[in-house]
């Protein structure tokens, strides 16, 4: 059974906090689920990640009632179709950057004659056995979360959040830097306007604000769920990893 309650949570502007998975192993996903995220992301941007192996993480992350969130490689047909038929609860596109993207996207995601997805039968449709109820489904519960990431987006921004097939729009932080010519530089002068230009609009729309906080710090999550931010991405698995234990051995060698 898919998870039915994610949507209904962002849409009612709740606050979630999932993580991103780039490290296609099944007892990866096992670890995290401990930690009882709303949502688990596979990234298939930028990571090597295959089809196979994607199925079997939504698998796993669903198997512990958890929605499985696919950032998809790119915005198109191809990628979104393979996501969702695989059985994802929704899509992250990346480089969202004007209404075209937005439109592109929801068409490649839902049916005719809401959108112009391909009809296959795979996973999610349980091979065929469950492709009305499936259909259905999607009505409802399909999850579309937008990253705004480049200052193209922040220019066209209030023209963007009016399309309502989006759930969240979240805030690719280190694209959207880089975008202003400052990689990483989230405090820059430039970087904070663009930021603040994207949340009042957000607010002034009532909309789900998203945001991908990487370091693994809970203080800087707060921060943001203080500035509104409801879907967040907390970090991911390798840093999650990689900065604990280079803190305990910082420790042990300070000794």
């Amino acid at each position: 059974m898919k998870n039915t309650s994610l949507k209904s949570k962002i849409r009612n502007n709740q606050t979630t906090i999932g993580t991103w998975l780039t490290i296609p192993h099944f007892s990866i996903v096992e670890m995290l689920s401990v930690s009882k995220f709303d949502w688990i992301a596979i990234d298939m941007e930028h990571n090597n990640i295959n089809s196979e192996s994607m199925i079997i993480l939504i698998q796993t992350i669903q198997s512990f009632d958890i929605a499985a969130l696919v950032r998809v490689s790119k915005n198109d047909e191809v990628s979104i179709k393979k996501a969702l038929d695989a059985g994802a609860d929704g899509i992250i596109v990346p480089s969202i950057n004007s209404v075209k993207d937005i439109k592109s996207c929801t068409d490649f995601s839902y049916y005719p004659p809401k959108g112009k997805r391909g009809v296959g039968l795979a996973r999610a449709q349980k091979y065929g056995f469950e492709f009305e109820n499936y259909i259905d489904w999607t009505k409802e519960n399909l999850i579309i979360i937008a990253q705004i990431e480049n200052q193209i987006a922040i220019e066209s921004i209030d023209e963007i959040l009016n399309c309502e097939e989006i759930d969240s729009f979240m805030i690719g932080p280190y694209d959207l830097s880089a975008s202003y010519g400052y990689p990483g530089n989230y405090n820059h002068k430039i970087v904070k306007e663009a930021l603040l230009k994207f949340e009042k609009a957000c607010y002034k729309k009532k909309l789900s604000m998203g945001y991908h906080v990487v370091n693994p710090s809970s203080e800087e999550l707060n921060v943001k769920i203080s500035k509104g931010y409801k879907f967040l991405a907390f970090s991911t698995d390798f840093l999650f990893l990689s900065v604990k234990a280079n803190e305990e051995m910082s420790k042990l060698k300070s000794i």
